[in-house]
């Protein structure tokens, strides 16, 4: 026999093929290895891949389970099926599959990706987020590993775990166009600003033309108002030879830029196609919510809370078999407003190290949805002045103050100044990773929600100042009903206006009680006034917050344009001139707000609104 003619020489040359992505010609050494050695499970194990990679799924699956019959105990074999079910969408199988070769061998790091996958596709977040985890412990550098493990935290809210993950991409092995384009998505949604800059950067340098990642990267474009770019991304994009015309990934990216020249239309009438087409209940409300945006641009409002009251339920149902999570009336966001701080322990408080007003960051607050992006660019737009987008730094330390055994808020006295100083320097040393403040600027944390977190504000930083802005709580709850939120505590707490009017209720009677025991120096700004008078407004806040006045503040829409990354929801909006167009909204669906306004009419009352 010619070592041409070996099968083990042939099986190993038809690898080498098999990695070059040359099939017909793996495909031919395998088969001649096969008529040599018609039991060779090497060559049939590289036949059954190369039938997979061709296409012939079902073809594969037949191959790798007789390998796995004729020996049950390779884990290798039970590995090799498992992708080939995961390929033809038979998961359970393949998990089975799978399941199998891990209680064979120790799983390799591509095992637990390909296990993670499975998951996912299962929608077991829990188990999937474990696996990637392992897997990226065994291969901390391989690109797929890290942007599928980042994805996963992403899904489940889990920000911090998905910003670590894809953080150091320049060090990754295998990186992709596709990777990058899922990394800067990623980034741009979480407001990594500093992080997502590099990441576009070699995106752009590196384009993919075609399917799936050119998809991701017209998403890229869109999120930073990168209209026309994503327009002609998106165009080469379906030009590849898997890009389905009714894929809804694809039908979405078409249907949010018809969105954003005003073509509604177009827009009904592509997700709507696309929803006839979607039969899984669970992922429906990613085409629901943007459907519901058209037709109210279109005056169909029946339609539009039809569609918002079906989005929230595939959402809820999608995020209970996530998660595991059901919705409740209580949340860990709204749970803050059990207990404030108290006179008792207020009087204890003493921080003669406190940083003054002019080295303390300013904070915007309210609820949701109530013009705080605004306000943020705003203030942006002053050269003195810095802004971040919405992090989590606040709630980091509080989660400080309860690793070290007090009860927050109620025992904020009892820090040290030294433990006082080290939350402090840990909130600057992340805020360090998103901005780079120069000599004299100041810092704008805005997070709407850091009002239920007012006891922080007030023993981290005594002097600094906060805004406070409010708007018709029935345009506001309306607003966070149509949103589609990532994050799953907002996302439960917005599922039905009634859901919402409680948690309005519950976050501005903490705030109201706190706010004058604390002795916040707080500007409280109604947005409706605050857009009908802008110059005028924005001079009177200029002067609380003590600004040097520039006259950029005037136009934050075109500031947010050319600051491009914008992670909120307001991203479309802020970019526009200041307009009054959102105020009133809610009068088109009055007759779903009967209950609501029974729980809202204290703040109707107290800020002059009518019902």
């Amino acid at each position: 026999m010619t070592a041409a003619a070996d099968p083990e020489t042939l099986v190993r040359l038809a690898c080498l093929d098999l990695e070059g992505n040359e099939l017909d010609a793996a495909e031919a050494k395998a088969l001649r290895a096969l008529q040599t050695d018609r039991e060779h499970p090497g060559a049939w194990s590289v036949l059954g891949m190369v039938l997979q990679s061709k296409g012939r799924t079902e073809d594969a699956i037949r191959i790798f389970n007789s390998l796995t019959l004729k020996d049950p105990k390779s884990a290798e074999h039970w590995a090799n099926l498992g992708v080939a079910l995961r390929e033809a969408k038979r998961l359970d199988e393949a998990l089975a599959a799978y399941e199998r070769s891990v209680a064979l061998a120790v799983p390799s790091a591509r095992t637990l990706y390909n296990i993670g996958l499975i998951q996912i596709g299962l929608l077991d977040y829990v188990a999937a987020y474990a696996s990637l985890k392992r897997a990226t412990e065994l291969a901390p550098t391989d690109a797929w590993i890290e942007c599928t493990f980042a994805q996963c935290c992403y899904d489940i809210g889990n920000f911090p775990d998905a910003v670590k993950a894809v953080e150091n991409w320049q060090k990754f092995d295998g990186l992709t166009p596709a990777n990058m384009a899922e990394t800067a998505y990623l980034l741009i949604m979480m407001g990594e600003r500093k992080l997502a800059q590099p990441a576009v950067d070699w995106l752009l340098a590196h384009p993919p033309e075609r399917g799936r990642a050119a998809l991701t990267l017209a998403n890229v474009f869109e999120r930073l108002n990168r209209v026309d770019e994503a327009r002609s991304t998106l165009e080469r994009a379906r030009s590849g030879a898997h890009s389905d015309v009714l894929d809804p990934d694809f039908v979405l990216a078409e249907a949010v830029l018809a969105q954003r020249d005003r073509r509604d239309e177009e827009a009904r009438r592509l997700l709507s196609r696309a929803l006839e087409q979607q039969s899984d209940f669970l992922q429906r409300h990613n085409l629901l919510f943007p459907l519901a945006r058209s037709l109210d641009a279109l005056g169909d409002y029946d339609g539009a809370i039809a569609a918002l009251t079906e989005a929230h339920r595939s959402q809820v149902a999608y995020l209970e078999a996530a998660l595991g999570k059901k919705p409740t009336e209580d949340s860990p966001t709204l749970s803050l407003t059990r207990q404030g701080a108290v006179p008792e322990d207020i009087a204890l408080w003493d921080d003669p190290d406190a940083p003054p007003e002019a080295d303390s960051p300013i904070f915007i607050v309210g609820f949701p949805r109530s013009g705080t992006t605004l306000l943020e660019q705003t203030l942006d737009a002053n050269p003195s002045l810095v802004s971040m987008d919405e992090q989590p730094f606040l709630q980091r330390a509080v989660d400080q103050v309860k690793s070290s055994g007090l009860a927050y808020p109620a025992q904020l006295g009892k820090l040290m100044p030294s433990q006082l100083q080290g939350i402090r320097a840990e909130y600057w040393k992340r805020a360090d990773k998103k901005v780079q403040l120069q000599v004299g600027q100041r810092l704008v944390d805005k997070n709407p929600l850091n009002l239920l977190r007012l006891p922080a504000i007030r023993r981290l930083f005594p002097n600094a100042r906060t805004v406070l802005i409010v708007r018709h709580p029935c345009d506001v709850l309306l607003s966070c009903f149509a949103q589609h939120f990532r994050a799953p505590d907002l996302a439960l707490m917005c599922r039905d206006l009634a859901t919402l009017a409680k948690s309005y209720r519950l976050s501005f009677d903490f705030w109201y009680q706190q706010q004058p025991l604390l002795g916040a120096a707080t500007y409280e700004i109604q947005y409706e006034k605050f857009v009908a008078d802008f110059p005028a407004q924005v001079r009177q806040l200029a002067q609380f917050l003590e600004l040097p006045w520039n006259d950029s503040m005037l136009a934050p829409g075109e500031h947010a344009l050319a600051k491009g990354y914008i992670s909120t929801p307001s991203y479309t909006q802020v970019i526009e001139p200041v307009n009054s167009r959102p105020i009133g909204r809610w009068k088109h669906y009055e007759r779903h707000f009967a209950d609501a306004l029974k729980t809202l009419e204290p703040y109707l009352r107290r800020w002059g609104y009518s019902a």
